[in-house]
């Protein structure tokens, strides 16, 4: 049991979910889960044979068509049909990891026991989960309102045989993987159809993709911070805690502490005889990257509601004996946190790319472009150049998605959040950000040898042995871009863990 995440009531949390991911577990369903999905689906089959009149999505049509009605023996063709038509996604694929947490939260939300499911479609999709068998789902489609309809459409299809999933790196259609497992296609029962694809796992998936790589970001961008500071021979005082005390917003105390934790027992960051001030890009770090951290605070606390609802329509309460059709599926709290966080990460790499800047500006005794012979080297001339590329892609990409609507479905969904398309830009803009960050690494590495024999801080000196163990000082000219993507690995591969003082 120790490698099984037992599927429960209990609230998801991210630790649980980068545990679940990171270790490979298996998914179980808990006995009460199991039984809060039977008693939903009991009750709602008993409704359905015992009462007459329309019930939105079980008997009925969809989103314009609500008003015609669905004969007792068309209502799994109903389901199936849905699935099919609303199948309509386009673009690339999904990430495989960010599919495999779209499954975790439909499993989650299902078992709440809301959603009138049968047994078997829910353990089929943990069956799913457990052997790694991940749906192809395509990236563009979803307008965030009624929930993700095409990408949900996209993951269920496997159930019934239809589409494609990947079994590790291995490419198949759907009705092979059933073939291979010796299961028969899923027979969608009343509500099931509306049950998996009414509902905001595609926002919230990437939502919480986007919040783990963040978590790292935020503090990786201090380290790196702090590394540079110290190459360009910048001062302390600006992370004193007085200062902070007087404006105190809890990620700005938080980043200068950290800053300080950082460069502790440096003998560059004590020297004597610095600059007055140091350029904003170095002395407001504590403002920048803390309202930053606030930012990703207030959207973890958005993500964490989101994956613990239920977001489908209409909702079954069976024991207030009650149906209700409702708008759970509207992405407007997703969409709105998404364009807030891709806002706020852009600022990490926008920053950045200034700090890059003053590094091979030749200030501060540093040699022009970080090169010991400039002219005949360009030296580090050109990856500042590409750090703000990124940077102004970032700005493009952080304009928000929620600000748009276009109605759909003969403008009964008159009303959508876009918060697909704030989910799918603000993934991208981390990865950008991952990388404006890589080349500031690369950078402030190179700087500091400049200041030797002088050393950094502890922490900052072992960071840099490790770097160096796969990034090597550049002494003249090279191909660049090698070294670049070296530093975003570095970057990738370390857990935040081992970058915390």
């Amino acid at each position: 049991m120790e490698n099984t995440h037992l599927i429960s009531p209990q609230p998801l949390t991210f630790e649980v979910i980068y545990q679940i991911l990171d270790k490979n577990k298996k998914l179980e369903l808990s006995d009460e889960s199991a039984g809060l999905i039977t008693h939903c689906k009991n009750w709602l089959d008993h409704k359905l044979q015992t009462e007459d009149g329309p019930v939105y999505g079980i008997n009925t049509g969809f989103g314009a068509l609500h008003n015609r009605s669905i004969s007792k023996s068309d209502l799994s063709k109903l389901q199936e049909n849905l699935l099919l038509s609303h199948a309509c996604g386009a673009g690339p694929e999904v990430p495989r990891d960010v599919v495999r947490l779209m499954l975790l939260l439909k499993i989650h939300a299902l078992s709440l026991g809301k959603s009138g499911v049968q047994m078997q479609t829910v353990r089929r999709l943990i069956d799913f989960f457990n052997k790694g068998i991940v749906p192809v789902v395509l990236e563009q489609g979803s307008l965030g309102a009624s929930g993700d309809l095409a990408p949900l459409a996209h993951l269920f299809l496997p159930l019934l045989g239809h589409g494609e999933v990947w079994i590790g790196e291995e490419k198949m259609e759907a009705s092979e993987m059933l073939q291979r497992h010796n299961w028969q296609p899923v027979r969608l029962e009343a509500k099931e159809g509306l049950a998996l694809l009414n509902g905001t796992q595609f926002m919230s998936a990437h939502a919480v993709y986007t919040l783990l790589r963040a978590f790292r970001v935020e503090q990786q961008a201090d380290m790196i911070a702090a590394l540079s500071l110290d190459a360009f021979n910048g001062r302390i005082d600006p992370f004193m805690e007085m200062l902070h005390t007087v404006r105190p917003h809890p990620g700005q105390i938080e980043t200068a502490r950290h800053i300080r934790e950082l460069l502790e027992g440096s003998e560059l960051i004590n020297q004597q005889n610095k600059e007055v001030q140091d350029p904003y890009s170095f002395r407001c770090i504590p403002q920048v990257h803390g309202a930053v951290k606030d930012a990703i605070g207030y959207v973890a606390r958005v993500v964490e509601t989101e994956i613990n609802s239920v977001t489908d329509n209409p909702i079954v309460f069976p024991d207030e004996e009650q149906i209700l059709s409702g708008g759970n599926f509207h992405g407007e709290p997703l969409a709105l946190a998404l364009d807030f966080l891709g806002i706020a990460i852009s600022e990490l790499a926008s920053i950045s790319e200034r700090r890059v800047y003053r590094l091979i500006s030749g200030e501060r005794g540093l040699p022009v472009f970080l090169v010991a012979n400039p002219g005949l080297n360009s030296g580090f001339m050109i990856p500042q150049y590409a750090a703000a590329s990124i940077v102004s892609l970032n700005k493009q990409m952080a304009t928000p998605a929620s600000v748009d609507s276009i109605p759909s479905s003969n403008e009964q969904e008159d009303h959508v959040s876009m918060g697909g398309n704030a989910a799918t830009k603000t993934l991208k803009i981390v990865r950008n950000v991952e990388r404006v960050l890589g080349i500031e690494l690369f950078n402030a590495a190179q700087a500091l040898e400049f200041r030797r024999p002088a050393k950094t801080s502890a922490f900052l000196e072992n960071l840099m042995k490790e770097f160096r163990a796969q990034v090597p000082f550049v002494h003249e000219d090279k191909i660049m871009y090698m070294e670049i993507e070296k530093a975003v690995n570095f970057l990738r591969d370390k857990p935040t863990e081992r970058f915390r003082s």
